[in-house]
């Protein structure tokens, strides 16, 4: 990639489809990923990386399953937030009327990770995508 500033709201407007991550750029061996997001993604969880969520419009969901006994809980991210779900625990992020996130993983980190529920026909099982 060339060292050139990226302009965020550019690079969303660069394509349409949702749950599958552009990578932007990268720092070291991290992939730094944008998405488009509606409705439900997938549960799944990274057993070797933490995965960090920034929301850059609307408001995302996370449903985590982190609990000693398995119960669920779910955080909200207002425009603006961040959030870190840590390596190994089950979430599935929902937008239910669409945000935009930033993401940053290490190279090479499957959209859906490890573990993972059948995975539907509007969710990208990628690595992400070069913008």
């Amino acid at each position: 990639m060339k060292p050139e500033p990226i302009e965020l709201a550019g690079a969303l407007a660069r394509f349409d489809q949702l749950w599958s991550p552009r990578i932007v750029t990268t720092v070291n061996d991290y992939d730094v990923r944008i998405a488009k997001v509606a409705g439900e993604h997938v549960w799944h969880a990274h057993d070797h990386t933490d995965e960090f969520f920034l929301v850059l419009d609307g408001e995302l969901r996370i449903a985590l399953r982190d609990g000693a006994d398995g119960a669920e809980r779910e955080v909200v991210l207002p425009r603006g937030a961040v959030f870190v779900v840590p390596r190994g625990v089950e979430h599935r992020p929902f937008a239910p009327d669409g945000a935009s996130i930033l993401m940053f993983e290490p190279s090479g980190t499957s959209s859906v990770g490890e573990r993972h529920d059948e995975v539907p026909g509007h969710v990208d099982a990628t690595t992400g995508h070069r913008l």
